[in-house]
């Protein structure tokens, strides 16, 4: 391509991510028009049953304990996900944008000192709520936080993608201010960054939604601030969830979920579809290169949320184990709709500039975790959580323990009726092993309508936990939490 070729697509393309930004917030007002006139034909799964959004903010300080907490966990564990702070109109409601709402638990000394829940104060929030608006920039109209929540810097960071900035909170969970990390994040952050515990930067692959051709390749040194934030050109708006860290890499997941305009302009506030058009790949990025030295594997048409690991192998090939759903928003215009996500292993060879799958589980499994002192690293052992009757409308659900050098499962069942989230790798502070330390989440009682905060030895996986709290309510279910040690 000559350069004055060159030129004109880039300018095409600018004016395209233009016209992208002015319609999409031109057709705000008639979404909305459009979205009050939809009707429910039953009862949306992501605002009734379990998922009903809990009404108020608790602080519990006297708290049943079955057990023995281990003395040594002195932190918070804490998680975020969707909880409605207003009546909404129940056919036009994604579980993806649910009000951003943090539940947490207070251990020390061997006790459980507190449990609260506490909402994302965006502007929307603290109108319904009859507060002041939180302090700080926002990137945009929209404000909502509901992915993830996690340490780093020694703050509390609440987080999301497609273009919300980072929230910071406090101790007690109270939101302080929306933060771009002190001003230095000029773009979109993710709810998925990777922590490279050697350096301790965090590195992440984050997304505007208002830009169909440019995502970001953004790293956040240890002491928070952000020391770069390098453009990548892709095509058509792809939905990047998560990404991964190696020795010299960060893996891009370009996956065929992308914006739709004819989405958006139907009334569906989350605009993202099936795109069998979108070529699926997988870009090999050195950790300080640029957009042209991606190096883009082919990969069978599929999505993926969550990686769970990844690491560069003798042969210069790249290993990434991930949970693949076979498709994304085919159907569903209200959350997840693939019909299998199996556990699999990926050979990602740049030479070859293509990817071979590997099934490591065929059991439908999401939120893969592992030791992640292990990130970007080889690793024995990761945790998931199975997916029996999909994520909308669970019945019971049980943990896996991969062994990925045996090739052997393990498995701890809740009970019938007990319904686990995303469980949270620990290590002991004098661990020896990979697996030395807990595993600890939350798991809802459906029938009592209780939660409990649950501790696993995993090194003894399918014994009795080590601890439960117990919580007298149920939290809905949500996405992603950390331990965050005092």
């Amino acid at each position: 391509m000559s350069q004055s070729s060159s030129k004109g697509v880039d300018m095409a393309s600018a004016v395209e991510t233009l016209i992208r930004g002015v319609v999409s917030k031109a057709v705000a007002k008639i979404s909305v028009f459009n979205r009050g006139r939809m009707k429910a034909d039953k009862p949306n799964p992501y605002l009734t049953g379990i998922h009903a959004p809990m009404d108020a903010e608790l602080t519990l300080d006297s708290l049943k304990v079955t057990g023995s907490i281990p003395s040594e966990l002195d932190g918070r564990y804490i998680r975020n996900g969707p909880n409605q702070v207003a009546p909404e109109n129940p056919a036009a409601y994604h579980w993806f944008l649910g009000d951003g709402m943090v539940h947490g638990v207070r251990l020390h000394g061997g006790k459980a000192l507190w449990y609260r829940n506490r909402w994302i104060k965006s502007r929307k929030v603290t109108e319904a709520l009859g507060l002041p608006d939180a302090p700080g920039p926002r990137n945009g109209a929209i404000d909502t936080v509901n992915t993830n929540v996690l340490g780093h810097a020694g703050e509390t960071w609440a987080i999301v993608e497609a273009g919300g900035y980072p929230v910071r909170i406090n101790e007690e969970l109270e939101t302080i201010a929306s933060d771009p990390f002190g001003g230095t994040l000029k773009n979109a952050f993710t709810a998925h960054p990777n922590l490279d515990h050697d350096s301790g930067e965090m590195h992440a692959i984050t997304y505007n939604a208002d830009i169909a051709d440019t995502i970001w390749h953004v790293v956040v040194d240890a002491k928070g601030k952000v020391r770069r934030e390098e453009p990548i050109r892709v095509q058509d708006g792809p939905s990047i969830h998560g990404c991964m860290i190696t020795k010299n890499h960060v893996i891009i997941l370009d996956l065929p979920v992308t914006f739709s305009m004819k989405t958006f302009l139907a009334g569906h506030p989350f605009p993202y579809t099936w795109n069998p058009a979108h070529k699926a790949r997988i870009g090999l990025l050195p950790k300080e290169g640029r957009s042209d030295d991606v190096i883009w594997c082919d990969v069978a048409p599929c999505y993926v949320f969550h990686p769970c690991n990844a690491f560069e192998a003798e042969d210069g090939t790249v290993i990434m184990d991930v949970c693949a759903h076979d498709t994304m928003f085919a159907e569903s215009k209200i959350g997840p709709d693939s019909a299998r996500v199996p556990f699999e292993r990926w050979t990602i060879d740049p030479a070859a500039r293509s990817t071979a799958r590997m099934v490591i589980d065929p059991d439908s499994q999401e939120f893969p975790r592992p030791n992640e002192t292990r990130i970007g690293k080889p690793y024995r052992f990761a945790y998931t959580v199975s997916l029996p009757d999909g994520v909308a409308s669970p019945n019971e659900s049980k943990l896996f323990k991969h062994d990925l050098e045996a090739g052997v499962r393990q498995v701890h069942d809740f009970g019938s009726g007990h319904i686990p989230g995303e469980f949270v790798f620990v290590p002991k502070q004098a661990a020896k092993a990979e697996d030395d330390g807990w595993l600890m989440g939350y798991v809802v009682n459906i029938a009592a309508q209780t939660t409990d905060l649950v501790i696993l030895n995993a090194a003894n996986f399918e014994a009795a936990p080590q601890a439960i709290i117990h919580i007298p309510h149920r939290i809905p279910p949500g996405f992603h939490g950390n331990w965050v040690a005092a």
